[in-house]
Formats: structure tokens, sequence, C-alpha cells
């Protein structure tokens, strides 16, 4: 079984981040690009209230599919993680359609990627803020935030959906959705 351990932070400093990145060695493997992410759910929320989560994602061209099982939170998020390349997005929605799911969360964002070779580190451009996740092995990602100047204390292991939820609280926007064009 896959699984995924990160972290994710609050980016300040978009341009000190990108210096630090470079100074602790890693190479940015692709540039901001676009990405949409729909979530899906059965009847009566029966994914969420199992803690897992199935998503199709559009990252550019490329399309993905990832059922993320329920996680565990501790310094940092770990969950088992199965996700394949699809080659028609469109069709992939009809398809889990079909099955009887349903969309019932988008969040967008324009991601970077960056790699040392044993981990990654991306920057996300979201409506809400820009924030960044590491993902790697656990002492990895602690080594690593510490050569970006990210403490523990800033380590954040919620979901995007999560954060989103936790924004329109302390802002009381009435946007339904992590979009651009939802969150003005």
């Amino acid at each position: 079984m896959a699984k995924e351990v990160e972290i994710k932070f609050h980016i300040s400093d978009e341009r000190a981040l990108t210096r630090a990145l470079k100074q602790a060695g890693f190479r940015q493997i692709t540039a901001s690009t676009h990405e949409m992410n729909t979530l899906y759910d059965l009847p009566g929320k029966k994914l969420r209230k199992r803690g897992d989560l199935l998503r199709l994602r559009q990252y550019g061209e490329k399309w993905t599919l990832t059922h993320k099982a329920k996680g565990t939170a501790g310094r940092h998020k770990v969950r088992v993680e199965h996700e394949t390349r699809v080659e028609d997005g469109k069709q992939m929605d009809e398809i889990l359609r079909a099955l009887g799911f349903a969309p019932v969360f988008r969040y967008e964002k324009y991601r970077a990627e960056w790699s040392d070779g044993k981990g990654h580190v991306v920057v996300d451009r979201t409506p809400i803020g820009a924030l960044g996740e590491i993902e790697g092995p656990a002492r990895w990602i602690d080594r690593t935030a510490r050569s970006l100047g990210i403490s523990r204390a800033d380590y954040i292991t919620e979901t995007y959906a999560g954060l989103f939820f936790e924004w329109k609280k302390r802002t009381g926007s009435a946007a339904r959705e992590m979009t651009f064009l939802a969150v003005r």
C-alpha cells in the first residue's frame, strides 16, 4: 500500500521560499500549473463519514483519479493513497456518476512542484491564500521544513476542503467551493 505522508504550511513570502528551496538543493519539476479538483461521494456522504476521499484531478492536461483512506494526523498527516492516471477525465466523471457518485466539492489552485530526489515540496496559490506542502518520509519532512524556516508549530494536517471551511467560518464568505470564481 502506498502511504502519503505530508504537512501543509502557510506561505507568507513566495520569493523567499523559492530562494530557500534552491539553497536547499531543490529543483523545480513543474512551473505553476492550473489544477482543478473535484471530490465525489455517495448519497448520504458515506465516504466522508468514513474519512475517505475520492478525487478526480485535472493538472494541466493530465487527469488523475485518487482514493485516500482515512488518515491519522499526528505531527504529519498519514493516509493510504491509491492513484492512477486517467485518459479522459470527462468520461471518468460520467463513469463515477453512473456508479452513483456525485460531485460534492471543487477546489482549484496553481501548483508548482519542487524535488530534491527524496521528496516533494509544492507551492500552491489558492483562492484562500498561498500554501505549501512537504511530502515524503517523516524525518525528511522535518529536516526539509527546518531548512526552509518552517517550525513544527507551522505544520498543518488539514485537507484543502477543511481549510476552506475554516476560512469560510473566519471570513463569513458565502462561497460554496474553493474556486477563484467563487472566492472573489
